[in-house]
């Protein structure tokens, strides 16, 4: 049987798009067509009126005014139902001729939660659920199966009250399934917008899955979405000192590809714990681009609300390894950064209880720093300028910019980072340090790239 083969090679579905006959027909062809058919009307009427001209004309131009009022309308609604997917993308969650067979008479475990959605907003467990696939365990990654929970949270397993399907949490001591957890499934079913970046968690996740899959014959399946952060690669590459849960791979801070391509390449390099190999499938997007940017449908955390929070995310996460807020406990998470002990900084907020952040740091306290929420540019670099200036503005005898407990130097995936902006160094100087070690990750990324960029 094929979960029995020592190595099964990756695989990536694919389709032929055969269009529908009328999906590029010209305008002036049906305009001209309509035209056609309204001349045999005004024949018509000439008959059916008997020669009156002046009723016949007012029921003729009634007629054409409804007829423009259909076409504008048309137009206006197709516009506006296809403008953010005018060139045919579909997310791999939005092919399902491309997986429900593969799911047909199986029994799935989904790893999802609130982003798992299709283009029409149907959660993925419920479009499975009336196609009469077998879901027998939903599996939710950091922050909980409906993305409600603080970053470093406690989830509880539970059940999912629409669907009465089991909830396994895959956070704090359950990172990876047990074998237990994985009794009875056939394939690992994964759902899930990432952000493209080595410290949010997702990807952990997905590693973990893919080696509890491999260690029980499990077939995963990965439906690819979109990486906010694609097409580029940036920042210091981890080392295996500081591998967590935050970065368990010898990867850049963001590292280029999607999350499909990216369980392809730590299956294929041998990166999962004793190297075994799940039999490993991808589901590809269609007409995607690694340069574009697609909006998202859902918040993928709670910290993150919109498209610049995610853009600026990568640059200002390394503040939470220092004294310094990005804002938790306000309405502009990661589109800020701020402390009581930064000084001649002109912006000010003060972070209070909210959804996402019940405790955030310096709670009730007025935190001084920059606002971000403006800032014009789309990222598409690691930016180093904010962390470096928070550090030469910082003020505080009692306690050190960076925490004690090196949270900073897993994030960053090396110790070099913390000490080279210590001793001073420019964001320039620091960026060159890094280019052997990208230079190298770019020889194996580009063998598991399966979209133009």
């Amino acid at each position: 049987m094929a979960f029995l083969e020592p190595s099964p090679v990756a695989t990536v579905i694919r389709e032929t798009i055969i269009p529908k006959a009328t999906d590029n027909l010209p305008i002036n062809t049906m305009t001209l067509e309509r035209l056609f058919l309204l001349s045999l009307e005004n024949a018509i009427f000439l008959e059916k009126y008997n020669g009156n001209f002046k009723l016949m004309n007012l029921v003729f131009k009634i007629k054409n005014l409804l007829f423009i009022c259909l076409i504008y309308l048309g137009f206006y609604t197709n516009f506006y139902a296809q403008a953010p997917y005018e060139d045919g993308f579909k997310a791999g969650a939005d092919r399902p001729g491309l997986y429900l067979r593969l799911l047909k008479n199986k029994t799935i475990g989904v790893v999802t939660n609130q982003t798992g959605l299709m283009k029409d907003s149907t959660h993925i467990v419920d479009f499975l659920i009336q196609n009469h696939i077998r879901i027998k365990k939903i599996f939710a990654p950091e922050h909980g199966f409906r993305g409600d929970a603080d970053a470093g949270e406690y989830v509880k397993n539970g059940v999912d009250t629409k669907t009465g399907i089991p909830i396994i949490s895959l956070y704090g001591n359950n990172k990876k399934p047990t074998s237990l957890q994985m009794e009875g499934l056939d394939i690992i079913l994964f759902d899930i917008q990432d952000v493209g970046v080595r410290f949010y968690t997702y990807i952990s996740t997905l590693s973990y899955i893919m080696e509890a899959a491999a260690e029980n014959n499990i077939q995963v399946i990965v439906l690819d979405r979109p990486n906010p952060h694609d097409g580029y690669i940036d920042g210091p590459v981890l080392k295996k000192t500081w591998k967590s849960f935050v970065g368990l791979h010898p990867i850049p801070i963001i590292y280029g590809l999607t999350i499909g391509e990216y369980g392809q390449m730590i299956r294929d390099e041998g990166w999962l714990k004793n190297g075994k190999k799940p039999k490993y499938t991808v589901i590809p997007m269609r007409n995607y681009h690694k340069l574009k940017r697609y909006p998202m449908m859902q918040r993928p955390s709670p910290n993150l609300p919109n498209d610049k929070s995610v853009n600026l995310y990568p640059s200002l996460c390394f503040f939470e390894g220092t004294e310094v807020s990005v804002g938790r406990g306000t309405d502009f998470p990661f589109q800020t950064y701020g402390s009581p002990y930064l000084v001649r900084m002109g912006f000010h907020f003060v972070p209070k209880p909210n959804f996402g952040a019940k405790n955030p740091p310096f709670e009730r306290r007025i935190c001084y720093g920059e606002d971000l929420r403006k800032y014009p540019k789309d990222l598409r670099k690691l930016d180093l300028q904010w962390v470096i200036k928070a550090y030469k503005h910082y003020k505080n005898k009692k306690e050190p910019f960076f925490t004690k407990n090196f949270w900073f130097d897993k994030l960053a995936g090396t110790d070099e980072l913390r000490k080279q902006i210590i001793a001073g160094k420019s964001e320039k100087e620091i960026r060159a340090s890094w280019q052997k070690d990208l230079a190298d990750f770019e020889k194996i990324r580009t063998k598991y790239v399966i979209y133009p960029q």
